[in-house]
């Protein structure tokens, strides 16, 4: 192949808190020697990125700096290959999780390198640029960069990015979902539904939270036996409880959108040894902070967890599902776009009128 050092590349970058992205001309990346250069194929566009360019999240440390490319659900093929991979080769067709780890710490270790004691988070840190370009590097590729299965396609591989590998973490692994048991998501954005689909599929009974008519109409399509709007009934988590025997509660609830209201409701929504399962991220109206029921919780044994990611171990189970058709991302997938409508696409998810997940797939 031609060398490739030196040439620019378009990408979108950022510009500084809520200032309008723009496309520029940037140059390429070249691999770490444990890294590698991938050719982008496919990337979702998801809320994370909303978050970050109205500048939150300096409470978890993440403080985004001006000429960033976001851009963390990525899949494509590798085209540079540092000179200390093993596993990886040029021509292979890869995705990755978000939160890149190093293998090697007491987490990495144990089996949960989705919280690496020094994960980078794609996109958000400029030794890790993001995926809204042509190219995009992996750090550490023998432990982040995860081949991607024949005949997967690149927009459904996108959709399976941090919001559906979070969701089936935290669904499959981290709270116990039975057949036959209730399940609230409070929330039905790309992550909401990705849950709403992983529940269905392990056999729940799912019900979906939202403002917006056509978020719960997906959601039904993708298995909730009931759903609510929640500005239509005066106490959600008590119209949750009327779904389920004896209006008692759901044995797990989980809070997809990330505000103050949705994480309480969630709380309020649990049967007495329930589970509580917080995917999303707050806003800077919380600032990180969100009060909580603690004698409720206490009295009843309510249970608190939290999903970041998925480590990469979790990927091949992920992928037998998809191949016995018992899950398929590309269901969550409402919306393909080119590179250029990347800024006006990620601005937008502040109007909370997003249905799925929105993917770019012309570079």
């Amino acid at each position: 192949m031609l060398p490739r050092h030196g040439i620019t590349m378009r990408a979108v970058v950022f510009q500084g808190p809520e200032e309008p992205m723009e496309i520029e001309d940037v140059d390429r990346p070249e691999p770490d020697t444990d890294g590698i250069v991938v050719e982008t194929e496919a990337c979702g566009v998801c809320r994370s990125d909303w978050h970050a360019w109205k500048g939150d999240w300096d409470w978890i440390g993440l403080m985004m700096q001006p000429g960033l490319v976001f851009g963390h659900e990525p899949v494509g093929t590798v085209v540079e290959v540092g000179d200390d991979v093993e596993r990886i080769r040029e021509g292979d067709r890869v995705t990755n999780p978000f939160n890149t780890s190093d293998g090697t710490c007491v987490h990495c270790r144990a089996g949960r390198a989705n919280i690496c004691e020094r994960s980078v988070p794609m996109g958000f840190l400029d030794f890790q640029q993001g995926a809204y370009a042509e190219e995009y590097p992996v750090r550490v590729a023998d432990q982040n960069a995860i081949k991607v299965p024949d005949g997967l396609d690149s927009v459904d591989v996108a959709g399976l990015g941090c919001r559906f590998a979070t969701a089936f973490h935290g669904v499959a692994h981290k709270v116990d979902v039975d057949p036959g048991d209730w399940v609230a998501v409070h929330g039905c954005g790309g992550v909401g539904l990705s849950v709403i689909h992983v529940a269905d599929a392990l056999g729940a009974n799912v019900i979906g939270v939202d403002l917006n008519r056509e978020a719960l109409d997906k959601a039904e399509e993708l298995g909730a036996v009931e759903v609510v709007k929640a500005d239509e009934v005066k106490d959600v988590p008590q119209q949750v409880k009327g779904f389920t025997a004896s209006s008692r509660g759901v044995e797990v609830s989980v809070d997809a959108l990330g505000i103050a209201e949705t994480c309480r409701n969630s709380v309020n929504s649990l049967m007495a040894g329930g589970q509580h399962l917080q995917i999303g991220l707050t806003t800077s109206e919380e600032g990180g902070e969100v009060s909580l029921p603690v004698d409720t919780i206490v009295q009843d044994e309510r249970e608190f967890y939290g999903s970041y990611g998925m480590p990469p171990h979790e990927y091949d189970e992920m992928f037998r599902m998809i191949d016995h058709g018992t899950i398929d991302p590309g269901r969550i997938v409402t919306e393909t776009i080119p590179l250029e409508e990347v800024p006006e696409k990620v601005a937008a998810f502040g109007d909370y009128d997003n249905v799925g997940i929105p993917v770019c797939n012309e570079f």
